[in-house]
């Protein structure tokens, strides 16, 4: 993944672009009055100085290659809804991982998550040629465990005391799509999904 260009993806209900620093304005609000948004994220967003660290974090790890983040703009609403990202890129190995997602209240269970990660795998599967996309998730974090499991993720088990947050130690559930099982069942049932 060549990620010194800037991607945008995009189907008709949804559009995603290369994080910059000037989201930051867009996506405050999400920071400021959505606190249970980071309940199981990895680093909790209570400030526009967290916000801004966290969108520098994303652009340092961009230009060395390891990461590729995105805002995700809601064309129906014609607003920004949250982000998501390609991270732990591995060109080697064909593999990267899928997450850092979150959204706004109001966009969840809209099925813009769903339009996302059709977007995004089929970018990784049929652009890229990556090998194997990997999600992983808070082991408490039930709502987002199901919905990497509703777009036909396969469960592969539990990292143990893998991350610290706040000083606790958590436990991360890891799911993966593979490329074999992309072009055999997953992309067709995804875009039945959305459609």
């Amino acid at each position: 993944m060549d990620c010194s260009k800037d991607i945008i993806l995009q189907n008709e209900r949804i559009s995603l672009h290369p994080m910059a620093k000037s989201h930051a304005e867009m996506l405050l609000k999400f920071v400021l009055e959505e606190p249970e948004i980071w309940t199981y994220s990895l680093k909790h967003l209570k400030t526009e100085l967290d916000l801004k660290s966290y969108i520098q974090v994303g652009l340092d790890a961009r230009a060395m290659g390891i990461t590729y983040p995105f805002v995700v703009f809601d064309k129906s609403k014609q607003a920004f809804a949250g982000s998501t990202r390609f991270y732990n890129i591995d060109t080697t190995h064909k593999t990267a991982m899928l997450g850092y997602t979150w959204y706004g209240k109001e966009f969840q269970g809209t099925g813009l998550n769903k339009n996302a990660k059709y977007i995004l795998l089929s970018y990784a599967f049929e652009t890229l040629g990556f090998e194997r996309i990997e999600f992983r998730a808070d082991v408490n974090n039930a709502r987002s465990i199901q919905a990497m499991k509703s777009i036909g993720c396969t469960l592969e088990g539990v990292l143990r005391s893998n991350f610290v947050i706040d000083d606790k130690r958590r436990d991360s559930v890891v799911l993966s799509i593979l490329k074999e099982e992309w072009f055999a069942k997953i992309k067709q049932q995804l875009n039945d999904a959305i459609q």
